[in-house]
């Protein structure tokens, strides 16, 4: 496994983390929590230390099923939650950043979580109206005082935001978290140079594209109506598709796993410290930290 720091806040995170969305139940299954160990625990096995989970992926399902998992081995781990939702049931929620509400999201999440701290706690792509609260980063700021928050991060819901990008370290935010892989190259316009300019620590969130870059679904593919991936256009769907089979015509050495190389490319940007795909079992962990021996030397961030 490589390194990298992550940005302002020090912490030396695995370029390759662990995405939890998946075990909230939106992506066509359901996660008991030994399946939940056994991915985490090849995780841990293979130097990745970085786990990414959120208050919404199921009611804190996410975030309880990898508590337990890391139960006794907390301070091998950088946590990653978010903040700004409520879940009601597969893909229905509601939104609420009153800074009383997010104090107890808070709560929740560490009891959850099973811990008294969050490492990296961030606002969970919320309006730019939510965001300018100042009380909000207050109440925050006051946490992070009180040594239930290490550090605080914006998860910027529109991968151009490039308005909450560059007032992170206004409000004492440390990271962005945004979408970003070899089909969509929105952030590097100029969320990217604000991310660079202000040293924020950058995590790159649907670094497979949802899957598509791993090159195992052909156009015309269709997912189940419990897999988020249903929820989108049809056309759109298609067309990424066909881009992606031309990327792997393309851009993809012969021999190379696509999507090991999907993963290299985002982290090869100089502004990118990590990528946090998903993974639905230990195997895929496996082929997700494969993504290293594909990585360049000499990253800003390297440890």
């Amino acid at each position: 496994m490589k390194y990298r720091t992550l940005g302002k806040t020090g912490l030396k995170i695995s370029v390759v983390g662990v995405g939890t969305w998946q075990f909230g139940g939106e992506w066509g299954r359901t996660y008991e929590q030994r399946e939940a160990n056994e991915i985490i625990g090849r995780a841990k096995e293979l130097g990745i230390n970085l786990i990414d989970t959120a208050e919404c992926y199921g009611d804190h399902v996410s975030e309880s099923l990898v508590g337990e998992a890391i139960r006794g081995e907390r301070d091998k781990w950088i946590v990653a939650t978010k903040f700004g939702h409520h879940f009601h049931r597969n893909f229905e929620r509601t939104v609420n950043y009153d800074p009383e509400d997010v104090v107890r999201q808070l709560e929740s999440s560490l009891r959850a979580l099973k811990t008294d701290y969050i490492d990296l706690y961030q606002f969970h792509s919320g309006p730019d109206d939510s965001f300018d609260r100042e009380e909000l980063w207050e109440t925050l700021n006051k946490q992070v005082q009180a040594g239930k928050i290490r550090h605080l991060g914006i998860s910027i819901g529109s991968n151009e935001n490039i308005y909450q990008t560059s007032r992170a370290t206004d409000v004492n935010a440390e990271t962005i978290q945004v979408v970003y892989n070899r089909l969509d190259r929105n952030p590097e316009k100029e969320v990217f140079p604000s991310c660079m300019e202000q040293n924020l620590g950058v995590l790159a969130r649907v670094p497979l594209a949802s899957g598509l870059l791993s090159g195992k679904y052909k156009p015309g593919t269709t997912f189940a109506s419990d897999d988020v991936r249903s929820r989108r256009e049809a056309e759109q769907l298609w067309r990424q598709m066909e881009e992606v089979e031309a990327i792997r015509r393309e851009e993809v050495p012969q021999g190379t796993d696509m999507a090991a190389w999907a993963l290299a490319w985002c982290l090869n940007n100089p502004v990118v410290t990590c990528v946090i795909p998903g993974c639905k079992d230990a195997k895929q962990v496996e082929s997700n930290a494969a993504a290293v021996e594909l990585v360049k030397a000499g990253h800003p961030q390297d440890v």
